[in-house]
């Protein structure tokens, strides 16, 4: 049964992340130094813009007004939702219907895999089956201010053996995500500007993240701006467990003004908000 402390408390998916992060904190130790950032600009007075939010809520936290008010805070156009549940729904529409006229709410899994999008901005939906990985993903055709644009909303494979293994799902898992983005951009059109959005399960270096930067030429919003964000944390007896598994990948076809990451919510996850504008 799911009821919040400081933070929600984790399902098994997020119990089993824990411990294998855990156990990688003891036995190795990263060094590595800070990338330099870009300075976040704003756009022209004129200049039409795109903001855009990704969330993994915690479909344990039914409705926390918390999270609700994180969402607001960020003034997004479109955001896009993971683990989402009917009494989310059901708080969302209650606090947003006006703010977003457009919402699409899928539940087909239950659990942490509902997933939503509630835009500003008219849009048309795809549901992709989960193919190698645990979770569906959605492609949406989201008619902005600053053109047409395809996004692909993803909940990559967590790093979990088949099992129940964290141990050999650690090592297991990568390709997984990885073999999900290629079995999801299977599916874009390719014809608007991309973005894709969602909780990867995996940091900036994951095999999943790589791919698209190498195979489909995106850049990573949040690590252009702010290197060092996380976007997930959990407190343990020992010490605050952090990764950054959120990510908003966008292509060429747009430029990114700014990045970041919104610390609220009682979600083990943070919502990440970029904003773009069509490149010139």
């Amino acid at each position: 049964m799911h009821q919040f402390s400081a933070r929600i408390l984790p399902s098994r998916i997020h119990v089993l992340r824990l411990l294998s992060l855990g156990l990688l904190a003891l036995s190795t130790t990263v060094v590595g130094c800070a990338a330099s950032a870009r300075i976040p600009r704003v756009a022209a007075p004129d200049q039409p813009t795109l903001r855009v939010m990704t969330y993994n809520i915690n479909f344990g936290g039914r409705g926390d007004p918390q999270a609700l008010a994180a969402v607001r805070s960020g003034d997004a156009d479109v955001v896009f939702l993971q683990e989402t549940t009917p009494a989310w729904e059901h708080a969302f529409k209650r606090m947003f219907s006006k703010t977003f006229p457009h919402q699409r709410w899928l539940h087909v899994r239950g659990g942490a895999g509902g997933m939503a999008v509630l835009s500003k901005w008219p849009f048309a939906l795809e549901a992709i089956p989960a193919g190698p990985g645990w979770f569906e993903a959605i492609r949406a055709e989201v008619t902005t201010p600053i053109g047409p644009v395809e996004v692909l909303s993803v909940h990559l494979r967590p790093p979990v053996s088949d099992s129940g293994s964290f141990i050999s799902g650690h090592f297991t898992t990568p390709k997984v995500r990885k073999a999900e983005l290629q079995h999801h951009a299977r599916r874009l059109k390719g014809d608007a500007p991309l973005i894709v959005v969602g909780d990867f399960n995996e940091d900036d270096d994951g095999t999943g993240v790589v791919w698209m930067r190498t195979a489909k030429g995106l850049q990573n919003a949040l690590m252009q701006f702010d290197p060092d964000a996380e976007t997930w944390r959990w407190p343990t007896w020992a010490m605050e467990l952090t990764d950054t598994f959120d990510h908003i990948l966008y292509d060429a076809r747009l430029t990114c003004l700014n990045a970041r990451v919104i610390d609220a919510g009682r979600s083990d996850h943070l919502p990440v908000v970029a904003e773009f504008v069509a490149a010139e």
